[in-house]
Formats: structure tokens, sequence, C-alpha cells
């Protein structure tokens, strides 16, 4: 008998019989082997099933009390505490009928009295190493789960800082203020999450994908890092020739993003959605914008969104040759260029937010040290 022992640590079964004969001898077969555990009735059943010490395996007689066995097998798998326990039913052969019900409960076996010791001691040892070797995978795949939700979480960190580094990059460089940062983030963020219900953009306008684009936002500018200070600092509006350098800030932005990416191994990274926001921002839906000059859905949806969104605040905003429009101007002008400079959708779900825009644009309004700090670095 020795040679059944499926491990070092014995296995705890539990024994539904309200037969004190067949109690005794089913535990004379067990008793070396196993720790067994008696319940005479359904309330001990339950008792001992949903104890901090389980059994490993549950042994019923099928003609305990009429139909008790029946609906202890029943609450046994439905409950997650002990579904995963297996339950071989005992009884006379009462017909295929009979095990058809048992094996409908959940049963995992259905061995027929009188026992067979040999046979019935190699059927639960059969079942009890099934069990250990559920646990085994079960305890993998939760290791794996955790491990998954492990690096995910890490990668996201990682995701997050070099997105913040890159912000950080392009505001020392920048001359505006981190105020226009969080502007701009929450009118993308506003215009995305309206966008995400139209019939055009809610296939790429996830949720993942929103929270990327509300995080890439501040990387717009990121190539005005390679503009020259005579250009981006001057204190008034730029020759053509100087407008020309100005635009490469766009192919700029694009070619550090990409070289980034490279590093990362896969053109497909988080951060494309900087990269087409910074390439893109400034094109036009009738194709008239730059650096490539392309035209409705050519133009990357990111760069679409941000176009709106960095156009009402320049607009509202006080700038080195104009004072701000008002905000009901502001939204008159992109209106107005619905279907020219901005794609018409997205101008639609702009002017149903303009109140939230405007919000927006006053909560994180610039200050009057802000205003001076730009225009000291306008004249340095």
């Amino acid at each position: 008998m020795t040679g059944l022992r499926i491990d070092a640590e014995r296995k705890n079964i539990l024994i539904i019989d309200d037969s004190s004969d067949d109690v005794a001898f089913m535990s004379s077969l067990l008793k070396d082997l196993y720790k067994t555990k008696i319940a005479t009735n359904a309330d001990k059943a339950i008792q001992i099933a949903f104890s901090e010490n389980p059994p490993d395996l549950i042994l019923i007689d099928n003609l305990m009390s009429g139909m008790v066995g029946y609906e202890l097998c029943r609450h046994f798998k439905k409950s997650p505490e002990t579904e995963d326990i297996p339950i071989i039913f005992l009884g006379s052969n009462t017909g295929i009928d009979h095990e058809k019900i048992v094996f409908d409960l959940g049963a995992s076996d259905f061995i027929v009295k009188p026992l067979n010791p040999p046979l019935f001691l190699a059927r639960v040892k059969m079942h009890l190493q099934l069990k250990n070797n559920q646990d085994i995978l079960k305890n993998k795949t939760d290791y794996l789960e955790k491990e998954l939700a492990k690096r995910t979480k890490e990668m996201a960190k990682i995701q997050d800082v070099t997105l913040v580094a890159l912000g950080s990059l392009a505001e020392t460089r920048d001359i505006e203020t981190g105020n226009h940062i969080r502007r701009i983030q929450n009118y993308v963020k506003l215009l995305a999450t309206t966008l995400k219900n139209h019939l055009r953009f809610k296939d790429f306008l996830t949720e993942n994908t929103i929270t990327m684009l509300f995080k890439s936002a501040p990387l717009h500018d990121i190539g005005k890092v390679g503009i020259p200070d005579y250009i981006l600092l001057k204190p008034g509006q730029l020759t053509p020739d100087e407008f020309e350098i100005m635009k490469t800030h766009t192919t700029i932005g694009r070619d550090a993003i990409l070289a980034a990416e490279k590093h990362l191994g896969t053109p497909a990274s988080f951060l494309h959605f900087a990269r087409e926001i910074a390439y893109g921002h400034h094109e036009k839906w009738n194709g008239k914008g730059y650096p490539e000059g392309l035209s409705g859905d050519d133009i990357p949806l990111p760069g679409r969104i941000m176009a709106v969104a960095d156009v009402y605040d320049a607009l509202i905003s006080r700038l080195v040759y104009k004072a701000p429009y008002p905000h009901e101007e502001s939204v008159d002008i992109i209106r107005e260029a619905s279907g020219v400079h901005f794609d018409p959708d997205i101008v639609s779900a702009f002017l149903e937010l303009a109140d939230q825009f405007n919000d927006v644009a006053k909560k994180y309004a610039d200050s009057e040290e802000d205003v001076a700090k730009k225009w000291e670095l306008r004249f340095i």
C-alpha cells in the first residue's frame, strides 16, 4: 500500500456518509495513506469543506438521506472556495441515468459499491494526482499573471519617465509656459474623449490611446530644440526665410523621436503618438500645411487633433506679434477654418466643447509673472 502515496504530505479526504459501517470500512482503507474527516450530515460536511484546512478530495454516498448528496455536490461546485475539489460519488449501481446526474453536477467519478479496495484506492490516488497537477498549473498561472501585471506596470512607468524626460527637454527650448502645456494636454483629452464615440474615430481612440495622446501632447514642439535662438526668441514676426527654418521643427521633432524608437527596436512603440503629433500638427485639411502638404485623412489623427488644440491656445494667448483674442472670437475663427485648416468632424467636436475649452483656459491661465518671463526671454 505504501506505493500508493502521491507525495510526502498526506492529503485530506472528507467522507460524507450516514452509514457507520461504510464510514468504518472506508476509513480503514484510507487511514494509512491519507488524513480523513467524517461528516454524517450536510451541516457538518459544509463546515469541514469551508474550513481553513479544506479537503483535497470529497467522497459522497449517493444514497445519503435522499437528495442530500446531490445538493451538497451542487453547493460545492457553485462555490469558488470549493469548486476545484474533486468529488467522487459512491453507491449501488443505479444505472446510467444516475451516473449522468452526478457527472452533470460536476462530480469527477462514480464508484459502485460494494467497494473493491485496490480499485477504490487507485481511483482515489488518480483524482488526488489530477487535483495536485491542477493546483500546480493554477499556481504557475497565477504567478505568471502576477509577473505580467508587474512587468506591465514597470513598462508603463518606463513610458511615463521617457515622455517626461523628452517633455523636459522640449521645455528647455520652448518659451511657452508650463500652463500652455497643461492647457494643450487637456484640450487634446477633451477632443479625443468626445471623438471616441464618432464612427470615424471609435476604433482608433481607445482609452489607452487617449491616455497616450494626453501624455504625448507636451512633445508637440520638441523639434524647437533644433531651432536657432535668433529665430526662436525673435521679438517680432519672422521673415519668410526665418519662417522656413522655423517650419523644420516638425521634421526635427519627428527625427528625434524616430531615433528614440530605433533604440527601442520598433517603430510602433508608444512614442509613435508623439511622433505623429510633432510631425503632423501643422498640416492642414486642404493640403496647404507643412512639412509634407498632407491633406484630409492622410494627416495622422493625433496631428489633426493637436492642430485644433494648438491653434485655439495660440489664439487666446498673448504672442509677440498679437494680443490675445477673446474666447468667442477664437471659436469663430476655428469654425470658419473647418474643412480648410481643420478636419470638419474635429471642429464639430470642438464647438460642442467650446465652453469646456474656455474653462481649461481659465483654470490654467498664464499669470502676469509667466507672461513677463516669456517676454523677457524674447529680448535676451
